[in-house]
């Protein structure tokens, strides 16, 4: 893996969610040296959330003991379609935002460079240069949260494609025989998936120690209170996550067969609440789906950066593209 070039002063990697934003100050040395974590509060519309953003560049700059004068580029990963080239959020469900050009309006605020790319790209990229993905020149990374998106390294580089949106593993279709909104991989493995398939059995009359974890209030139902519930061996929760484990492989081997990857990196919160035994899973019907038998010694690994993984993506891919790498 080529080494980033030298910048001289700090990046900010911001990790913009529908939910919540997370921001760290990165030094020249790759050390995270200051963060905040704010809600996005996307109903305010796209000028509140701007706002935020830098109110949080500030903060983080203040745990680290610079100021925004200091910085010398911006980095920041936003759900959706995105145009990395002309930093533009073409289009981003969560947030309600259609293309906002908010790498231009974050630059003309700040006064330095700002670059922009896709949530799980940045994540991906994190993985790669500080994670799980380092030391691999063939990488795909997937994030199973509250929906599923991908991203793709090859040759040491990330991957676009002709359509800027190369990776997109969820939207993928998975069982083309079923009824519409119940296709895709996102809408048969995300953690609102496997929410939904839960609370579908248990009002089948299927018993569930789920029902007291969340006191009987299904809304209650997050990605530790299934992984809870999967740790005390619940016989529903064990079912329909090794259903979704081999769902996942099956869509992440057809990739490893298709690109011949060594590597790939599982993320996102569904991934992190339910932890190794999740991945192995995975890593399980991977292997025993890949073609050809070289293939199967695929490596399937769990984030390293975790829930961080958006902030050290996105500010190196700030310092990279400044340093013109």
């Amino acid at each position: 893996m080529p080494a980033a070039k030298a910048v001289k002063g700090p990046v900010v990697g911001i990790d913009l969610g529908g939910t919540n934003m997370q921001i760290g100050v990165l030094s020249p040395d790759q050390k995270l040296a200051g963060e905040s974590k704010r809600k996005t509060k996307a109903d305010e519309g796209a000028d509140a959330i701007i706002s935020r953003m830098i109110g949080g560049i500030e903060e983080a700059c203040a745990a680290a003991k610079v100021t925004l004068r200091d910085l010398v580029a911006v980095g920041v990963g936003a759900p959706g379609a995105v145009d990395p080239e002309d930093g533009v959020v073409l289009e981003a469900v969560n947030l309600r935002w259609d293309d906002v050009p908010l790498a231009s309006i974050l630059s003309k605020r700040l006064g330095v460079p700002v670059f922009l790319d896709n949530d799980v790209n940045v994540a991906v990229y994190g993985e790669y240069r500080m994670g799980a993905g380092q030391g691999s020149k063939q990488l795909l990374g997937v994030w199973v949260g509250t929906g599923i998106g991908g991203g793709l390294i090859l040759n040491d580089a990330l991957y676009y494609g002709s359509f800027m949106t190369a990776g997109e593993i969820g939207h993928t279709i998975l069982m083309p025989g079923n009824p519409p909104g119940s296709r895709s991989l996102e809408h048969n493995c995300s953690r609102t998936a496997v929410v939904d398939r839960l609370v579908r059995l248990m009002k089948s009359n299927r018993k569930s120690i789920l029902m007291k974890l969340s006191e009987g209030d299904y809304d209650n139902i997050k990605s530790k209170t299934i992984a809870e519930a999967y740790k005390r061996k619940d016989e529903l929760t064990v079912e329909v996550i090794e259903d979704t484990a081999q769902m996942l492989g099956t869509a992440i081997a057809n990739v490893v067969t298709l690109l011949s990857l060594e590597r790939v990196v599982v993320g996102g919160g569904l991934t992190e609440a339910l932890g190794s035994s999740w991945v192995e899973l995975v890593k399980k019907q991977v292997r025993k789906i890949a073609f050809p038998d070289r293939a199967k010694k695929v490596d399937v690994v769990e984030s390293q950066l975790m829930d961080h993984a958006g902030v050290y993506g996105a500010g190196m891919i700030a310092m990279d593209r400044l340093g013109g790498k």
